[in-house]
């Protein structure tokens, strides 16, 4: 398979590009730089150009949410959302897919297990969500789909895979003498304002106080945290452009960390981890901030169509993912600080509930709709989430910096 598929076009019209004289024009190409640009681009108009016929389709099929929780009051203020159409993740995970494709190095070992990740989450939230709105399993009439543990276990197999195959391809990759260095940068853990590498007079080494993760330590906090990070953002896709929209400004911030942890200058001049190739993932990232614009093209208030777990799960999961990989987990804890609140609201709540025999700290669980309950248009809280998230982008890209 072609390693970088427009690349590969190129090169096959390169005789013609020559004697016409506009191969100069094709060599931006090979930028990485450019490329993730591009993705961004690509992914916004695959959505736009796919989002109305799969919409059209969805509705066809009879795939209308139709949202009911265990409290009358939020029932009452969410019931205009009755049959919209849900699943429209399919869209956002074919634009990822198709973009990344297209300009990625396919070749890349980042790029293929970012591959796995994307289809394997994405089919288990459409199962769920094709369970949810079929009716086809257990109770007749039932809105339930997968149970919670099912899903929890596909997410943590994907995690405890991932993680292995991470760290193994260390050992194979960069096991070797010469290349200590870029091993245990790939195993670090990075913390706010830790320096992964210093200044020895003559040259850049990886600093003293660098923390190396074991194997199996690396393993077990990757498989938590592509878990938790996914089961994040599904919880924060419960009002219109919601999910989208936060997603959507994490996957850029870290589409520029993806640029500079795999580029040795920027890396080093910066104080983190490099991470070779690792820069490639700057198209998923570039790939998921173009894809999630164009959603909220059509999942901005009122809503078109609904992303469902088929795009909440993948998105939460890919994140995770490329921070793993560049070794920085706590900037994703940073950027996400709302949706890692969402799921804090509901393990504070649900908690609280069962210690107190019926209690609770919110009127509703997650937080969006406690506020929402609360009094505060649906329109505010989404654009008050999506302005901490930004600001919270800004603080962590920032502090990169701060070393």
């Amino acid at each position: 398979w072609p390693s970088r598929m427009l690349y590969n076009i190129i090169n096959m019209l390169r005789p013609w590009l020559v004697e016409n004289g506009l191969f100069g024009y094709c060599r931006v190409w090979t930028y990485i730089e450019f490329r993730a640009v591009v993705s961004v681009l690509m992914g916004f108009g695959f959505v736009l150009l796919m989002g109305k016929p799969t919409i059209m389709w969805l509705i066809k099929q009879k795939i209308g949410d139709n949202p009911e929780f265990h409290n009358k009051s939020l029932n009452e203020l969410t019931k205009k959302k009755a049959h919209t159409p849900t699943m429209g993740g399919i869209i956002i995970c074919g634009s990822i897919f198709f973009t990344t494709m297209l300009l990625a190095d396919l070749e890349s070992f980042y790029v293929r297990m970012a591959f796995i990740c994307l289809i394997w989450l994405a089919g288990v939230g459409c199962a769920d969500d094709w369970l949810k709105l079929t009716s086809a399993r257990r109770t007749p009439g039932s809105r339930d789909g997968l149970y919670s543990w099912e899903k929890l276990l596909f997410q943590l197999a994907l995690g405890v895979m991932l993680g292995i195959f991470i760290h193994h391809y260390g050992n194979t990759k960069w096991g070797d003498v010469g290349h200590n260095d870029i091993l245990s940068m790939s195993r670090s853990l990075t913390l706010p304002f830790m320096k992964s590498w210093q200044w020895d007079g003559s040259q850049w080494i990886p600093a003293d106080s660098l923390i190396i993760l074991g194997a199996w330590t690396f393993v077990i906090c990757t498989t938590l945290f592509i878990a938790g990070t996914s089961n994040a953002v599904n919880l924060t896709d419960g009002m219109d452009g919601l999910a989208s929209g936060i997603t959507g400004m994490i996957a850029f911030a870290f589409m520029i960390l993806a640029l500079i942890a795999g580029s040795e200058v920027w890396a080093k001049n910066l104080l983190v981890p490099y991470i070779p190739l690792s820069n490639e993932l700057a198209i998923v990232a570039g790939a998921m901030f173009g894809a999630c614009l164009g959603f909220l093209w059509f999942n901005a208030h009122p809503a078109e169509v609904f992303m469902g777990d088929t795009g909440s799960l993948p998105l939460g999961g890919l994140l995770a993912y490329i921070a793993v990989v560049i070794r920085q987990e706590f900037l994703l804890l940073v950027v996400g600080g709302v949706v890692y609140m969402e799921l804090l609201s509901v393990v504070l709540q649900v908690g609280y509930f069962k210690c107190t025999g019926g209690k609770r700290i919110f009127r509703c669980a997650p937080i969006h709709h406690h506020f929402h309950m609360g009094g505060t248009p649906e329109n505010r809280v989404v654009i008050r989430m999506w302005l901490a998230t930004a600001a919270l982008a800004a603080l962590a890209i920032a502090t990169i910096k701060l070393r």
